[in-house]
């Protein structure tokens, strides 16, 4: 018998009034395990209204209190680490190593949150003018949205809500139902950390659900990550009634390799930015451009690295690379390489028509090196999400600045070298809001902010760090008086307060 994912609402699961399921697969396997429930109209406006409810409350909640159940929700994550990876790899298919990579990087966030008393503090002026003193605090904007993609199911959540919690807010968790088990967990988590009912929910459901959450007049802001096509609906819908919007988009990640590079590191670098997780992330690294003078010596390296790379079910030791989300992705990336081949493109490294020995059911695509790639070849042109790399060949510096800033996205970018000027020019000119230097993914620590360019960001708003807190939040200035009285009500209309 299937296990029934419900939604979370008041503290506990809520199965409310659901007439439609959706089957939870597991990638490696091809079995069904498990039923997603779909929330109602009726269902979703009562998590809304006990996230409201709960959010007038929580949001006069001490700081010291807060900061006390974010301490304990984040020793709760330490402690179930492994448990939550376990559920990652069951429904996302991802190797336990990656799943567990997954929770220390939203672990950075909840610790970031940690700090909100500090984050929090105002300004102050005193004797801005005359007997009159200026100061300035944030606070919350009310009830959060947070849609979040299957291929982060754990830390995507985690670079939301506990910003979201912390700065005073209520938060409502929509989940993929395609690996909705981890944001479960945390529900229990935030519980078992003392977090008042009602200040984080969950609701699972179809492209209904997000539109009532993007139109509802008491959700006052939503955060999204996921595709461009969808972050442009999500932006323009959720502005349109009122309310801030984060919306991260899609993302196609070059790393450019001059001459002077340590080809040995970089290829290195470069096989597990490019098949880590399977591809399936905004922030690999699937294409290489490449200095011509040493595309064939580090060519000749990636096609041994990535013959060796381990794929199997997601719990075997040493695994290296897991499944793929379903079999429509493995569809719609295996006829991306077709293209890339048809195209003239060389396929050196075959990943298409790969399975597991004992998993055959599953949805499986092997590393795939393609060399000879051009710029406006589709299999460039398009975000992949799966298991490539591609080998693009430049005569240097220039050239590979122009083509990767000729690209539409520009979510991160990375330069591998060891010229300190060629590094500089590099990190000054790319067009992409992340960048590494000898680093093939430059995801940002928690206290700093994460987010792209272009066509990788709808808005101009990035995520968790200092923009988490001031999306999360809305600014506030008093100016305060305190006339001398003797025994009345002081009035002054003589405008001396601007002396």
């Amino acid at each position: 018998m299937t296990s029934l994912t419900a939604n979370w609402m008041d503290g506990e699961p809520y199965e409310g009034h659901y007439e439609k399921t959706s089957p939870l697969e597991n990638p490696a396997t091809g079995e069904v395990i498990g039923e997603v429930v779909h929330a109602t109209p009726e269902d979703v406006e009562a998590i809304i209204a006990s996230a409201k409810k709960a959010s007038e409350t929580w949001s006069q909640v001490s700081l010291a209190k807060r900061t006390a159940i974010l301490f304990r929700f984040r020793e709760l994550l330490v402690e179930h680490t492994d448990e939550i990876a376990e559920i990652v790899v069951r429904e996302h298919g991802k190797v336990f190593s990656d799943a567990k990579g997954e929770v220390g990087r939203g672990l950075e966030v909840a610790e970031f949150a940690c700090s909100i008393p500090t984050l929090l503090k105002g300004e102050f002026s005193d004797q801005a003018a005359t007997g009159i003193d200026v100061y300035s605090f944030r606070q919350p904007v009310g009830v959060v949205a947070g849609i979040t993609p299957f291929n982060f199911p754990v830390m995507i959540p985690l670079w939301m809500s506990p910003v979201a919690i912390a700065t005073g807010n209520a938060f409502i968790l929509k989940p993929p139902t395609r690996d909705p088990g981890a944001g479960m967990l945390l529900a229990k988590l935030w519980k078992k950390a003392g977090l008042p009912d009602g200040v984080f929910n969950v609701v699972h459901g179809d492209r209904s659900v997000i539109s009532r959450l993007l139109t509802h007049p008491d959700i006052d802001a939503i955060s999204f990550v996921g595709a461009t096509t969808t972050a442009k609906i999500i932006f323009e819908t959720g502005t349109k009634h009122g309310k801030r919007v984060q919306a991260l988009g899609a993302a196609k990640n070059h790393g450019l390799v001059l001459a002077d590079a340590d080809l040995e590191s970089t290829a290195n670098n470069l096989i597990a930015a490019a098949y880590g997780a399977a591809g399936e992330r905004c922030m690999a690294l699937p294409v290489a451009v490449v200095q011509e003078e040493i595309a064939d010596e580090l060519v000749a390296k990636l096609v041994e690295k990535a013959k060796a790379v381990k794929v199997a079910e997601g719990m075997t030791p040493d695994a290296d690379m897991g499944a793929i989300i379903t079999k429509d992705a493995v569809e719609r990336i295996t006829g991306l390489i077709t293209s890339a081949e048809e195209e003239g493109a060389e396929i050196l490294v075959d990943g298409r028509n790969f399975t597991v020995e004992g998993y055959e059911g599953g949805n499986w695509l092997g590393p795939t090196l393609i060399d000879k790639v051009r710029p406006g070849m589709r299999v460039n042109q398009e975000e992949l999400f799966g298991p490539t790399l591609e080998i693009i060949r430049v005569s240097g510096l220039e050239e590979g600045l122009a083509l990767i800033n000729g690209h539409e996205f520009g979510n991160g970018s990375a330069i591998f070298t060891s010229s300190g000027e060629a590094a500089r020019t590099f990190t000054r000119g790319v067009e992409a809001g992340m960048v590494g230097v000898n680093v093939p993914i430059p995801v940002p620590v928690a206290w700093h902010s994460f987010g792209g360019w272009k066509e990788s960001l709808v808005g101009e708003t990035h995520i968790y760090g200092p923009e988490g807190v001031k999306f999360y939040t809305r600014g506030k200035v008093i100016t305060q008086r305190w006339p001398r009285t003797t025994g009345g009500v002081s009035f002054h209309f003589s405008g001396d307060a601007q002396k």
